[in-house]
């Protein structure tokens, strides 16, 4: 196997079903010691059972690998750190997160409460710094660490009635771009991870015959290739049906105005130009787009 991940441990948060339990059992199946996490609540974030994880791990050690479970929300600081104590206790160390877990409360934002905004950024996004959070220090000392977020296409394009949802899975994408900088010099390896796949989530948003490509393992076998020894950083990785993307932010070649009244005008006037796509770049870090700006200055005085 080119992905041989026997003695890692793997913290996989919302896989009692779905692309969690997916993710749990392929990277079983690899040779991985599995932490499953599942809050076990609906897909609205509400209710609570500890059956959905304590299943996902049943089946894990049924087929002859090693799980425990955990039914914690990843809101909940101190049981997200009991949760990695837990797994490091047992198994030495914890090597992999699968930030997963999350939540849908869909409205257009016109009809939206600031409650159901700010409880689907605290799930998906404060929810996956908790973890990160909790396994950090860990990762750093042992110079070896692989984190996944789920990002979305929602976040990344947009989609309709789902601002909150949108809003935190590109919040990710941030956290990802940070972090991948700040752990690369003790082998922490951070990406994204942008699912398409029939789970409970999106079951009533396509028909029938559209979930039946969308089979959740083919989502996780783009998870392997984030989490291994070669595993990329930086990376948002597209996935579903069998098909493999990756998503840029991207900065244009874009104009240089001079200064003067005429200065917001002149932006109107060229905003095609700016726009345009050719010669853009994807920053290495933020401080590229300030040096991109001042070079275009220095130039235009030269010139």
């Amino acid at each position: 196997m080119a992905i041989d991940l026997r003695g890692r441990t793997a913290i996989v948060t919302g896989a009692g079903q779905g692309l969690g339990r997916t993710h749990a059992l392929m990277l079983a199946s690899r040779g991985a010691r599995v932490m499953v996490n599942d809050f076990g609540g609906a897909r609205d974030g509400t209710g609570g059972a500890e059956g959905p994880a304590a299943a996902v791990a049943r089946e894990i050690r049924e087929r002859g690998g090693e799980a425990l479970w955990d039914a914690s929300s990843v809101t909940d600081i101190e049981g997200v750190a009991g949760m990695v104590e837990r797994a490091r206790r047992e198994w030495g160390s914890v090597d992999i997160l699968v930030a997963n877990a999350g939540v849908l409360r869909d409205k257009t934002f016109a009809k939206m409460t600031l409650e159901d905004f700010r409880f689907v950024l605290d799930v998906h996004l404060m929810g996956s710094v908790i973890c990160a959070k909790a396994v950090w220090d860990l990762m750093r000392e042992q110079a070896w660490g692989r984190i996944v977020f789920t990002t979305s296409s929602s976040g990344l394009y947009g989609n309709f009635g789902q601002s909150n949802y949108g809003a935190a899975k590109m919040g990710l994408v941030g956290l990802m771009q940070t972090l991948a900088l700040e752990g690369s010099k003790h082998n922490v390896r951070v990406n994204c991870l942008a699912p398409t796949a029939a789970t409970r989530m999106t079951e009533d948003l396509m028909p029938p015959e559209v979930l039946a490509e969308l089979k959740p393992e083919r989502v996780s076998d783009g998870l392997l290739a984030l989490v291994g020894d070669d595993a990329p950083t930086r990376m948002i990785l597209c996935a579903g049906a069998g098909g493999f993307e990756a998503a840029h932010v991207t900065l244009t070649q874009g104009v240089h105005v001079a200064e003067g009244p005429d200065a917001p005008d002149e932006v109107v006037r060229r905003l095609d130009e700016i726009r345009g796509r050719a010669g853009e770049m994807v920053p290495d870090s933020g401080q590229v787009q300030g040096a991109h700006e001042l070079s275009k200055a220095a130039q235009s005085g030269r010139g």
